[in-house]
């Protein structure tokens, strides 16, 4: 069976109309393409930081309600997608605004640096740098440290798995939960759904994750690939936060997303995870209005709601 006719009927009017791209020959126009419009909400306020680090200064995207009380929020570092050579905090403004209005909380939206002129550990240095900043800043921020998380999708969950495991090794800020989304955490390429999703007519295929990967890796695709780059070769997942993930069928990331959840549960972390049948990668982005988009919607803002508002333990 092809892949189009195991896609959700939902979704294939989408699908259908998604201009297929080839990377790295397409990357110029990708980053250029204008973003779509859309009505900003007044209930957000939107300010723009910059963060000296070593390598210079990097740009957040700090979102938080307007009308936002006087006790402290609890927060989410966002971090945006693009296989780790596209995306930019501008083009996920709707989805900021959205987790603000839906969770009642700050999002903190991070610019960071783009392979392939700026390759590992350039992303992962910068997404760590935005989470440092966050609890250093809880107080000017009035967000509560102790209910920091971490979320994204695609590269972006990539990079939320991967700032997770560097804030355990380095001893904090302490995050308590991640929500790595249909994460690109492996860079070998070997796994079935790797070798599945083939067609040129899915949104990411075995030829992006190809070139991709080579890209961000740069001078380390060759030899052993630190944990900070591709979470899925990290000894052991203890001492992680509560996890919320979900990956389409569809989905070449799909079998890397399973065996992180495996191995999460097996080191003692508590984990939700959904998997979508008919349903291709990042198809909730890219179908908002389809029933399948929207009920995945709902489960992970659900998740981060019930992790940065915990219900008072029972008597």
């Amino acid at each position: 069976m092809d892949f189009e006719s195991r896609v959700l009927p939902e979704l294939r009017p989408v699908l259908a109309l998604l201009p297929q791209m080839k990377l790295p020959k397409d990357l110029h126009k990708m980053r250029n393409a204008p973003i779509p419009e859309y009505e900003k909400s007044p209930h957000v306020i939107t300010t723009t930081r910059m963060i000296a680090e070593p390598a210079g200064e990097i740009m957040v995207k700090v979102y938080e309600p307007a009308n936002r009380p006087a006790t402290p929020l609890p927060a989410l570092l966002y971090i945006h997608g693009g296989g780790y050579v596209l995306g930019h905090p501008d083009r996920d403004d709707i989805n900021c605004e959205i987790t603000v209005l839906e969770v009642n909380c700050v999002v903190v939206s991070v610019d960071y640096r783009l392979a392939p002129a700026h390759p590992y550990p350039a992303a992962i240095e910068d997404c760590y740098t935005a989470l440092k900043w966050m609890a250093d800043s809880a107080t000017e921020l009035n967000i509560d440290k102790k209910r920091i998380a971490v979320g994204g999708g695609s590269a972006g969950g990539g990079l939320t798995a991967a700032v997770t495991l560097m804030a355990r090794d380095k001893g904090g800020p302490a995050i308590c939960f991640q929500m790595p989304l249909y994460p690109m955490i492996d860079n070998r390429n070997i796994t079935p759904s790797s070798r599945e999703i083939t067609s040129p007519k899915a949104v990411w295929n075995r030829d992006h994750n190809i070139a991709t990967w080579k890209m961000y890796l740069g001078e380390h695709a060759s030899g052993e690939v630190s944990p900070y780059a591709a979470p899925i070769h990290a000894d052991n997942f203890e001492g992680l936060p509560p996890t919320y993930t979900c990956v389409g069928q569809l989905d070449p990331f799909r079998d890397e997303t399973i065996e992180y959840v495996s191995r999460l549960v097996e080191a003692g972390v508590d984990v939700e995870f959904h998997l979508y049948p008919g349903c291709f990668h990042g198809f909730e982005v890219f179908a908002p209005e389809a029933e399948v988009s929207k009920r995945a919607g709902i489960e992970y803002m659900n998740a981060l709601k019930r992790a940065l508002h915990p219900a008072p333990a029972s008597e």
